[in-house]
């Protein structure tokens, strides 16, 4: 089966383009170099003059701040390239997948969000992916919308390796504990975008929106203490509320996603962010002490 990706040095991209052989995929991956995603029409005439069975797009404009100062282009990116994909792949016949985020919800619910809850952003970031879900739906092809959220591996721009890196210096951080969701490892992103993928290629599943996050849910205090507890870091993290963190664009203070149709559609569960921190957190670790 071929897969063509768009992305190539994200998180979730790099873990697809890792997963694929296994998952007997060939992975045909466009960044920067290849795709601007600025220029929507120029994706979509990259999915017609493929051989691709599916695409998968993991590229965005994640800069979740910078938005708010730049929702134009935010929007171009994650709005009107994903739906030109969409478009392109309904042309071809072929399915779509495209990753989310829980930032399309106002966080305000009392319960994990489920796929057909009311949306409301409350930011720049929030409102563009939020029209590119709605122009994937109007695309009139199959495709499947996986909103995630708190993204996290071993070497990308996240939590996980911020927290690590101000551990090299700092023996006391302070830490946001009054915002809740699911770290979401990105290598189990990618596993489950194939099986999605390699699902509707074959003419099953049912396409639509879905979630999947990491379990069990957490707050972001209680994470960073996993992760310096995982790798073995003697850092002392201190809740404060999100008011004495103030950043350009809202965060959620709910992210948790309720992943129950993930796994009554294709079997996919959501992943223990524990086991994947002890997975990632020993190279992660060795590395940092290797440059001190």
């Amino acid at each position: 089966m071929k897969i063509l990706v768009f992305g190539k040095t994200g998180q979730v991209a790099r873990a697809l383009s890792a997963a694929g052989p296994a998952a007997g995929v060939e992975i045909t991956a466009h960044g920067r170099d290849t795709a601007d995603l600025t220029n929507p029409a120029a994706c979509a005439a990259i999915i017609a003059a493929s051989e691709a069975d599916a695409v998968i797009n993991a590229a965005a404009y994640t800069g979740v701040d910078a938005a708010e100062t730049d929702e134009a282009t935010a929007h171009i990116i994650n709005a009107d390239a994903p739906a030109a994909m969409a478009q392109a792949c309904a042309i071809r016949g072929i399915p779509f997948v495209h990753i989310s985020t829980d930032y399309v919800f106002d966080g305000t619910a009392g319960a994990p969000w489920h796929p057909t809850d009311p949306t409301g952003p409350l930011g720049a970031y929030g409102r563009t992916k939020l029209a590119g879900e709605e122009g994937v739906k109007d695309a009139g092809g199959t495709f499947v919308i996986l909103r995630t959220a708190w993204v996290f591996d071993a070497e990308g721009k996240n939590f996980v390796t911020t927290m690590l890196r101000l551990s090299e210096t700092r023996d006391a951080l302070s830490v946001v504990a009054d915002q809740i969701g699911g770290p979401t490892p990105a290598p189990a992103i990618a596993d489950a975008c194939l099986k999605i993928a390699k699902t509707l290629a074959a003419g099953q599943g049912t396409g639509g929106t879905y979630h999947l996050s990491g379990a069990p849910d957490v707050s972001w205090a209680d994470f960073a203490r996993a992760v310096f507890d995982s790798a073995g870091r003697n850092v002392t993290v201190t809740d404060i509320p999100t008011a004495e963190y103030p950043t350009p664009a809202k965060r959620p203070a709910n992210s948790r996603l309720d992943c129950t149709s993930t796994l009554a559609t294709f079997g996919i569960i959501r992943p223990d962010w524990h086991r994947a921190l002890a997975k990632m957190l020993p190279q992660q670790t060795s590395s940092r002490r290797t440059m001190v």
